[in-house]
C-alpha cells in the first residue's frame, strides 16, 4: 500500500520515497524550468494515475521514466529546440523581404478613437484614408472627425510620422543595425506559437522601441510589438507605451491595429486606439 501522499508541487510523491523523492524533486524543478505549455498539469495527471501503485523502488523508477516521456513528448509538440537568436533574426529578415515582394498598392480606411481619464468614453473619433504605393510612398486624408479637435491633431501627427518612416524604413526596422535582440521565452498568440524577443535599441531615437516582439515560429513574421520609445517624443508626454498588431490582408502581412497610452502633462492620461476598417486592393474591398 502506498504511503501518505505529500502536499505541494510534488503531491503525488510518497513521503517515504527517500532517494527517489529527492530524484523527483529534481525532476520537478526541471519541469518548472521547461514549463509554458501545460506540463505541470500533464505531469500531475500522470502522477495521480501512478500514485495508487507506488510502493516499490522499481515502480518509482517506472514513474521517473514516465515523466521523461511526458517532457520529451511536450518538447516534440512545441517544435523541439528553439533556434538561436541569430537564426530567428535572420529568418525574420528573409520573411520580411518575401513579404515586401508581395506588397501592392492599397487604400486602407482607418478608425482612430481617443480616450481620456474616462477609459470607456470616446473624446474624439477620426476616420482617415491612408494610401500606400510600393515601395515607400504613403499619403493620408482625414475623412471625418467628431469630438474634440485634439484627436485630429494627434492623428495628423501620427500619420505624418508614419509616412516619414515609410520613406526611410531601413533606419527603423527590426534589424541588427538598429537593435540588439535577446530571447525571452515562447508564447502562444491566437493559437500560434511565437518566439518572444526583447528589443534593445542601439541608439536613442523616438522611432525605435525598447520592448518586445512576438515572432511567429512558423512564418517568422511579426504578430505583435510592444514597448516604449527609446527617446521621449515630446516634453509633454510621459509613460508612453505602444502596442502594434499585425495580420494578413490579401496575402500581405501588415500592421492592422495600434494601441498607445501616455500621460499628457497637465491634462492627464490618454489612450489612442486605431483599427483598420477596410482595404481597397486592386479595386477589391477587403472588410476587416
Amino acid at each position: 500500500m502506498a504511503n501518505k501522499i505529500g502536499k505541494g508541487k510534488g503531491a503525488f510523491l510518497p513521503k517515504s520515497a527517500g532517494f527517489e523523492s529527492d530524484l523527483y524533486s529534481n525532476v520537478w524543478r526541471l519541469v518548472q524550468d521547461f514549463d509554458g505549455f501545460g506540463l505541470h498539469r500533464r505531469i500531475r495527471e500522470a502522477g495521480r494515475s501512478f500514485c495508487c501503485v507506488v510502493g516499490r523502488p522499481q515502480t518509482l523508477w517506472l514513474l521517473f521514466l514516465c515523466l521523461v516521456v511526458v517532457v520529451a513528448g511536450a518538447s516534440a509538440q512545441t517544435g523541439g529546440t528553439v533556434p538561436s537568436v541569430e537564426t530567428i533574426v535572420a529568418r525574420m529578415a528573409r520573411a520580411r523581404a518575401e513579404n515586401e515582394a508581395r506588397l501592392c498598392a492599397y487604400i486602407v480606411t482607418r478608425d482612430y478613437k481617443l480616450f481620456g481619464k474616462e477609459r470607456d468614453k470616446t473624446k474624439s473619433q477620426v476616420i482617415a484614408d491612408v494610401t500606400f504605393v510600393p515601395p515607400d510612398l504613403k499619403n493620408y486624408a482625414i475623412q471625418q472627425t467628431t469630438g474634440t479637435g485634439l484627436g485630429e491633431r494627434i492623428v495628423r501627427r501620427m500619420l505624418a510620422s508614419e509616412a516619414e518612416i515609410a520613406r526611410d524604413y531601413v533606419s527603423t526596422d527590426f534589424s541588427p543595425s538598429n537593435y540588439a535582440f535577446r530571447f525571452v521565452h515562447e508564447e502562444e498568440i491566437s493559437g500560434q506559437r511565437c518566439y518572444v524577443l526583447e528589443l534593445l535599441p542601439r541608439r536613442n531615437d523616438k522611432n525605435l522601441l525598447r520592448g518586445k516582439i512576438w515572432v511567429d515560429a512558423h512564418s517568422y513574421l511579426l504578430r505583435r510589438t510592444e514597448g516604449e520609445p527609446a527617446k521621449t517624443p515630446s516634453w509633454w508626454l510621459r509613460d508612453v507605451r505602444i502596442a502594434l498588431f499585425y495580420s494578413d490582408v490579401g496575402g500581405m502581412w501588415l500592421q492592422t491595429a495600434l494601441e498607445a497610452t501616455a500621460t499628457v502633462r497637465i491634462l492627464g492620461p490618454y489612450r489612442m486606439v486605431s483599427r483598420d476598417v477596410k482595404y481597397k486592393i486592386s479595386e477589391l474591398v477587403a472588410a476587416k
